[in-house]
């Protein structure tokens, strides 16, 4: 059984996606199985991996409301190395079209175990808030990944994500934790920055990857082309910045724990 990853923070415009997308094709540049998981409804994981999320024929709106079978929902994408389960704007109405479901807030754990015998990772890219969608990815995960944008407002809100993980994992999920929390968009040149940074390495001690993400114009570039920054530049400092976090990423897991079944 492999390993699933919620990358989440309620707030926007911090990283999440560039880290979901750029951290699965990063891993599956090591040689690892990687499956990523679009749950945010604006669709931009699937987008920026190079897929028009307004041709998909299912979605994972169809998985998790209408039982769709997960095999129909999955798409290779060759370009980036991973395979991709994609929403578009129609996963904005699941959570109404959840409420009526029993164990609408396992749905998604449920569905991924059907194949995480398949994967090393499983990556899903949550929504920036705190509803249903989001409560179904951290059930679904083994650990939480934090991006944290450093500066006056990125503290702003943590606490209520750290409450809601350590209320999921002492009602659903005992086994979920914070896996890591990543520094995005750094620039060592604003001293909010450092303080900011210092502030996150006193909360989170080791909690902390030591990955600085910087901000990097080919990192902004790569999702209008829809290639993760490995594809687009793979000499630029942001594809080096998401390798040496998959790097941080493998050495922090057990090597037993990151298991893929065998694959024709």
């Amino acid at each position: 059984m492999g390993v699933v990853l919620a990358v989440a923070n309620q707030k926007g415009g911090v990283g999440k996606t560039t880290t979901s997308i750029n951290l699965s094709a990063s891993l599956a540049s090591m040689n690892k199985r990687v499956l990523l998981v679009d749950l945010d409804p604006q669709g931009n994981a699937t987008s920026g991996s190079g897929v028009d999320k307004n041709q998909l024929q299912v979605t994972l709106y169809d998985l998790l409301v209408n039982d769709q079978n997960i095999d129909d929902v999955i798409v290779p994408v060759k370009s980036a190395g991973y395979d991709l389960i994609g929403c578009n704007t129609d996963l904005t109405g699941a959570e109404i079209a959840l409420q009526p479901k029993e164990g609408r807030e396992s749905l998604l754990s449920q569905m991924l175990n059907q194949v995480r015998g398949r994967y090393h990772f499983i990556i899903i890219d949550c929504p920036p808030a705190l509803g249903l969608l989001t409560v179904n990815g951290l059930i679904a995960a083994d650990g939480v990944i934090i991006p944290m944008q450093c500066e006056y407002y990125a503290m702003e809100g943590l606490t209520a994500l750290v409450s809601t993980i350590s209320r999921i994992a002492a009602t659903h999920n005992q086994k979920l934790k914070i896996e890591g929390v990543v520094r995005t968009m750094y620039d060592p040149r604003n001293s909010l920055t450092g303080d900011v940074s210092e502030q996150l390495a006193e909360y989170f001690k080791d909690d902390l990857y030591q990955t600085l993400v910087p901000r990097n114009v080919r990192l902004a570039e790569a999702p209008s082309y829809g290639l993760p920054v490995l594809q687009y530049d793979k000499d630029s400092k942001g594809a080096k910045a998401y390798l040496a976090l998959a790097g941080e990423v493998l050495k922090r897991l057990p090597p037993e724990a990151i298991k893929a079944a065998e694959i024709d």
